[in-house]
């Protein structure tokens, strides 16, 4: 996320789907070397953020993401060869994956992840993908308007933000609509790290 709170840029598109000095959030993450194994490449840095990534993709059974994270192109699928969205052919992910839209889809497998599509709401996606994940986690990864959902149904457990030294202006803010309180989440940590400070939430306890 960005200083004054997007986590994506103006005018996102299926050409530039972080919108416009998007790809500045994510700068920090790049060079690390356990982000670089995720996606095949050799090499890489350790640093204090490491821990923060290898935490956050500790014991995750399922993801649920937005259509948008998914790829874009809004509006009903195309019935002849639709796009497979932006993951590539060996998606990162491992596990199955859980997609919000409005407009229904055959499962899509590529490697070893199946994204099922998911339009009857985010109760039913989780439902689905807390059945997927056995006990193992399941991940929110986004984008904001899933994100926001969730949080506003307080369905929410834990957020890690990682927060980049820069200002994008304006784009898709994650915190829009989502009140003061956080919906019960309060601060447990904070990691400085080069170019980033992570800030980790949980729901409070009962």
């Amino acid at each position: 996320m960005s200083l004054d709170g997007f986590v994506a840029g103006p005018r996102q598109s299926v050409e530039d789907p972080l919108g416009i000095g998007g790809t500045r959030l994510h700068e920090w993450v790049v060079p690390l070397a356990i982000w670089r194994s995720m996606h095949g490449q050799p090499g890489g840095e350790v640093n204090e953020s490491t821990p923060v990534v290898e935490e956050g993709l500790a014991n995750i059974g399922a993801t649920i993401m937005g259509r948008n994270m998914f790829g874009g192109h809004p509006g009903p699928w195309v019935t002849v060869k639709p796009w497979n969205g932006w993951w590539g052919n060996n998606p990162p992910f491992h596990h199955p994956v859980f997609v919000l839209t409005h407009h229904p889809r055959e499962p899509l497998t590529l490697a070893d992840t199946t994204f099922t599509f998911v339009a009857d709401g985010i109760q039913s996606a989780l439902d689905k993908a807390r059945s997927a994940a056995g006990d193992k986690d399941v991940a929110l990864a986004g984008g904001a308007k899933a994100a926001q959902q969730y949080l506003n149904a307080g369905l929410v457990d834990e957020m890690e933000l990682s927060v980049a030294p820069t200002l994008l202006g304006s784009g898709e803010r994650l915190f829009d609509g989502i009140g003061a309180d956080l919906h019960g989440l309060e601060l447990v940590r904070t990691v400085a790290a080069p170019q980033v400070t992570h800030l980790k939430f949980e729901k409070k306890a009962t």
